[in-house]
């Protein structure tokens, strides 16, 4: 058999992980693209049709988007590993069968890192593609999707005695993602943050670890070693009661806080208003059934980005910058 290659007529998603039931309700209730999945690889889902898709607007649940897919038919490893490199260079794999053979390709294509990282880091802008065993002799592919990230992914090494909450990996990812949109610096030396809803810390932690200056809001204290921080200043207040102006001008606004999305945009939108920071990022938490024309404000607001972290759950992260 001879190596062929096969242009496919649709686009594929790989959601989040155990996230495949929020992609289809998003697919169906936010894009009205109810259309069953031509065929699924694992957790990869491939419709033959694009639909809406052209316009590259993306499901937010979808961690990776195969957005010109293809398959390769090959007889050796070799082949697959040269076609692959024929196209780009950086490829990465999600594997759901035939692991073996497919670390065996992965070891022949330029070298990438899918390692866990160490924050704090900075993603490289250089495409990225994605590639699935279907069989032994068989792979669909895109050399184009819709992520910098390895499949979408992003791990980092974890601390498992300082922070106090695991709540601290999501900010890490927040403040990488952050820095990938909009190019703006991670919060610094002389620097102040404001923390709304901070208890017990995970994210004041990592922001007092990066030198900046936190102002931690909550009804309850932090933890012990974060309440003797003289980076912190500890209030115990209901946050977002407190205007921007009993605030004050900071560089960075927070906000992880247990809230209706509604709040949560008017709490924004007085900041905003107030022109007292410069940048925000801020978790909109699902209160059951997600309101997208709800969310859909969040995202109209200029200059910001929603996504769904590696490290949220039933959540999306809001971020803001002001050019």
């Amino acid at each position: 058999m001879s190596t062929t290659i096969t242009t496919l007529p649709g686009i594929g998603f790989l959601p989040f992980p155990e996230m495949s039931e929020l992609l289809v309700s998003e697919l169906k209730n936010r894009f009205d693209f109810s259309q069953k999945p031509k065929n699924r690889y694992g957790d990869l889902f491939y419709y033959e049709n694009k639909g809406c898709f052209e316009s590259k607007v993306y499901p937010y649940w979808a961690r990776c988007v195969l957005e010109e897919p293809f398959l390769i038919q090959f007889d050796s490893i070799g082949e697959a590993a040269g076609e692959l490199k024929k196209i780009q260079r950086n490829w990465a794999p999600y594997f759901y069968t035939c692991f073996r053979r497919g670390n065996l390709i992965q070891e022949k294509l330029p070298y990438i890192n899918l390692k866990d990282r160490k924050f704090p880091l900075t993603i490289p802008q250089s495409a990225m593609g994605i590639y699935t065993l279907l069989d032994e002799h068989t792979i669909i592919a895109s050399a184009k999707t819709q992520s910098f990230l390895p499949a979408g992914t992003l791990r980092f090494v974890e601390d498992h005695e300082n922070p106090p909450s695991r709540a601290y990996l999501k900010i890490q990812e927040s403040l990488t993602m952050a820095n990938m949109f909009f190019g703006v610096e991670l919060p610094h030396q002389n620097q102040k943050c404001f923390e709304a809803g901070a208890c017990p810390g995970g994210w004041t932690w990592v922001l007092a670890g990066l030198g900046a200056q936190v102002y931690a809001v909550d009804r309850a204290e932090l933890a012990p070693q974060l309440m003797k921080n003289p980076l912190i200043k500890f209030q115990a207040h209901d946050a977002f009661t407190l205007k921007p102006e009993d605030i004050g001008k900071v560089d960075w606004v927070f906000s992880d806080v247990i809230c209706y999305p509604e709040r949560l945009l008017e709490w924004i939108k007085n900041w905003l208003a107030s022109g007292l920071t410069e940048n925000m990022i801020c978790t909109i938490k699902m209160q059951g059934e997600i309101d997208w024309l709800l969310i859909q404000k969040f995202a109209d607001i200029p200059n910001s980005r929603i996504v769904h972290l590696n490290y949220n759950k039933h959540e999306l992260t809001w971020l803001w910058h002001n050019y």
